[in-house]
């Protein structure tokens, strides 16, 4: 298992968002970006969560909404690599599978595209 500290991990995950297509992150309006250790049942099995209404599901949306949420799980991401090249490539594919709910796009689609 590979190991990063919470901070280079945070560190990292912004540089990996950093390279992510404007296309993809320019919409991301009132989304908030979490680096958590392990989801909150403690599994390694959960490397990315996305929480909020996606664009293809709101209504009426204004002021006072509270941000939608994705977290992204530091230990799990971890336990699947053995070194930095693998984590920033799971990392990008958690943020990718976690933005593409933000957006409407459901598991079966993401799998249909390579990214499920």
């Amino acid at each position: 298992m590979f190991t990063l500290d919470a901070d280079a991990f945070e560190a990292l995950v912004g540089d990996v968002f950093d390279t992510l297509p404007d296309d993809m992150v320019d919409g991301l309006d009132n989304v908030v970006i979490v680096i958590e250790d392990l989801p909150e049942d403690g599994s390694l099995d959960l490397l990315g969560l996305y929480s909020g209404v996606a664009l293809t599901d709101r209504g009426q949306y204004g002021f006072g909404e509270l941000p939608d949420m994705i977290s992204i799980y530091r230990e799990p991401l971890l336990s699947i690599v053995d070194n930095e090249e693998q984590l920033r490539e799971q990392v990008r594919i958690t943020l990718v599978h976690e933005i593409a709910h933000f957006y409407g796009i459901d598991d079966d689609e993401l799998h249909s595209l390579g990214w499920g």
